[in-house]
């Protein structure tokens, strides 16, 4: 598994797994939670503070509801750590960080098809954001 930051490519720092079980994620050192791209954050929202790190899964990159998902943590106040996972392609990442990504996990292979040089055209996110040019 790579890491994609907006420095590029980085190893897994996450030491202590992850669940499905939100019961598990008490604690300084509780699993993180993962989340399918339908997950209902109702269930979730009273604990969201207790949560340092959240893995939303991407089953294909034409799924975009974990971008949704990650906007509505963020809405709702979630401050911790949001990884984007699975299949999703260099071009959203910026589509990813915009949407309250901190980072991007993909596999190896997907590593080899589409090289860190890939992601880091596409890390400067801030910029050519129209949504906040029409909002500012």
């Amino acid at each position: 598994m790579t890491l994609i930051r907006d420095h590029g490519f980085a190893p897994e720092d996450w030491p202590h797994g992850f669940t499905e079980n939100p019961r598990e994620i008490a604690g300084e050192n509780g699993a993180g939670l993962d989340l399918p791209p339908d997950a209902t954050l109702e269930q979730i929202a009273g604990r969201l503070p207790s949560l340092r790190l959240i893995r939303i899964d991407f089953p294909s990159f034409a799924d975009g509801r974990g971008f949704t998902l990650a906007r509505q943590l963020r809405l709702m106040g979630y401050r911790g750590r949001l990884r984007a996972a699975g299949h999703l392609i260099a071009d959203q990442y910026a589509m990813a960080r915009r949407a309250g990504f901190d980072e991007v996990e993909i596999s190896e292979a997907e590593a080899r098809r589409q090289p860190e040089e890939s992601w880091l055209f596409r890390a400067d996110w801030q910029a050519h954001d129209y949504q906040a040019r029409l909002r500012g």
